[in-house]
């Protein structure tokens, strides 16, 4: 029958013990018992116990070293190199932390790991349907022409205008993923100036006032400004947040509606930017999650009015960059309100 671990370190400690014993007690015996008085015997006593001491101890740093080792050995995720022989000790309390602390530190490292693979997938998912449905688009358009339909002037140019918004979309979602990937892989490089952010918004508008037009949505500012407003920040990636904002807002805007920009004190430091339209709003459960990637609230309506989902997902990598926050206020039914801060020029 194998006999236990524990049994074996205790018979090995005891045989040790039992031979110093024995060479203490025949040195007693033999060279000093006549001349033995107490003072001796508690010599003898002292120098046992430390001898005894000793011995346990470095049977005991021995024993857990060869344990720990041995695991070490066994789990491949360790590395036996981190473990050090003269960090083993006899406290179990401060063994069994060490451990926690470990085991704690790998569990954390699994489930981000376990996270990002789940991202992995979802974002592959993602991408291939977004990308799925133009092709396809694109694809049964052009094939319907070459089969014959070319030869209708009426329908080729009705179908290659839908093909070319097939295309248009598949730039936007390319474009989106192109930037998106730069912002999470290399970073955000940021070139910081001051410049007015009132400009920059009349820069905007000017851009899509045709498509604010095609749905009758006006594009103003939420006052009249006096005095220009200067902020720091990086101009291009600011824009681009202001584009993807005013964006939205026009495409999930009602039709005949308004969208309004400005910018107000935040605090000594910062002005907040808010741009508030008077469309559909957005119910409560989607707005914890409408700054993830790809995510919809309206998976039909949003396909419709076009875009990656990525937009709001971009803005929030730049506005973060900036060590800055966004916000979200909405009422469904009433209309939506996003909000992002920039420190004040000085």
């Amino acid at each position: 029958m194998k006999i236990k671990k524990t049994y074996s370190y205790a018979l090995w400690s005891a045989l040790y013990l039992t031979l110093a014993s024995v060479i203490i007690s025949g040195i007693a015996y033999f060279v000093v018992s006549k001349h033995l008085g107490i003072p001796d015997i508690v010599i003898s006593t002292i120098i046992l116990f430390l001898i005894s001491f000793f011995i346990i101890q470095y049977r005991a740093e021995h024993f857990i070293y060869r344990r720990l080792k041995k695991l070490y050995k066994e789990v491949s995720i360790l590395d036996i190199n981190d473990l050090n022989k003269a960090s083993a000790t006899t406290d179990i309390d401060e063994i069994s932390k060490s451990m926690q602390d470990f085991v704690e530190g790998k569990r954390l490292e699994i489930e981000s790991l376990t996270e990002r693979d789940s991202f992995r997938r979802d974002f592959l998912g993602n991408v291939a349907h977004e990308l799925k449905t133009p092709l396809f688009t694109v694809q049964g358009y052009i094939l319907t022409l070459m089969e014959g339909a070319i030869h209708d002037k009426q329908i080729r140019m009705k179908y290659l205008d839908r093909a070319n918004k097939g295309v248009e979309r598949l730039v936007a979602v390319i474009k989106d993923l192109d930037m998106i990937a730069k912002l999470e892989n290399e970073g955000t490089k940021l070139t910081i100036e001051n410049f007015n952010i009132l400009e920059l918004i009349q820069n905007v508008f000017d851009l899509f006032e045709m498509k604010a037009k095609k749905r009758n949505i006006t594009l103003s500012f939420d006052k009249i400004y006096e005095f220009p407003v200067f902020v720091k920040g990086d101009i291009e990636k600011i824009e681009q947040v202001l584009i993807n904002l005013v964006v939205n807002s026009i495409k999930y805007g009602k039709p005949n509606g308004k969208t309004f920009v400005g910018a107000e004190e935040y605090s000594d430091k910062k002005f907040i930017i808010k741009v508030t339209d008077d469309g559909e709003g957005i119910k409560k459960e989607h707005v914890s999650r409408l700054f993830e990637r790809f995510y919809r609230v309206d998976q039909s309506r949003s396909r419709e009015q076009g875009g990656s989902g990525l937009g709001l997902s971009i803005v929030k990598h730049i506005v973060e960059a900036h060590n800055e926050n966004i916000f979200l206020k909405s009422t469904y039914g009433e209309g939506s309100e996003f909000s992002f801060t920039l420190k004040k020029a000085r």
